[in-house]
């Protein structure tokens, strides 16, 4: 018989906190059944398997991350928005290392479009809006900040910056300097460079 007050809910957090505790690539149903001091059997009414388990940590991980940028995003435009949204990713990840490993899991399709990672793709999309992209340039854009944000983040949680000066804090705020300043400046296809759009109110 399953642990009365076990739900898969339940587990889905319990099981986030372990992956922040010991790695997102440590969560197993046998690891999660230690933490309650329950047989492995016990949790099989709530969870398919280790996977399933990953599967839920990462919806979890994704809901968390999509409702505080949304927080973070409210009120705000252009660079400044950009700002907010690249430093929830960051904060999130050193908050919660097991959690934003979590996030990047692959999902299959349908789970995926039922996910927040639709969210995620929405906001960052409003973002650029805000420096007149459109297609097919939005799409290499989201690619673009994709990539810096994770990648950033992943060298700097595995200590890629901890030995050297200037602080990494330094780097990341130019990191976004520069990256404002390419998506104002957005070159077209064999054009160069567009000329620079004006800085407005809401970009500051």
């Amino acid at each position: 018989m399953a642990r009365v007050g076990l739900t898969a809910e339940r587990l889905a957090r319990a099981g986030a906190e372990l992956a922040d505790e010991v790695g997102f690539e440590q969560v197993t149903v046998s690891a999660l059944a230690r933490r309650f001091d329950v047989k492995v059997a016990s949790l099989y009414s709530h969870l398919k398997n280790s996977q399933d388990l990953k599967t839920r940590i990462a919806l979890l991980a994704l809901e968390e991350l999509a409702d505080r940028a949304a927080d973070a995003l409210a009120g705000r435009a252009g660079k400044d928005a950009l700002t907010a949204f690249a430093n929830v990713y960051r904060d999130y990840a050193r908050e919660h290392p097991g959690r934003y490993a979590a996030a990047q899991l692959r999902l299959d399709p349908e789970t995926a479009a039922a996910s927040a990672g639709v969210r995620h793709a929405q906001m960052t999309r409003a973002i650029l809006r805000g420096y007149d992209l459109t297609e097919p340039d939005q799409t290499h854009a989201v690619r673009l900040l994709g990539s810096v944000f994770h990648g950033y983040v992943s060298l700097e949680l595995g200590g890629g910056f901890s030995h050297s000066a200037p602080d990494s804090q330094e780097s990341w705020s130019r990191s976004l300097d520069a990256l404002d300043a390419l998506l104002r400046n957005w070159p077209a296809p064999d054009q160069g460079a567009r000329p620079p759009r004006a800085t407005t109110e809401s970009d500051r």
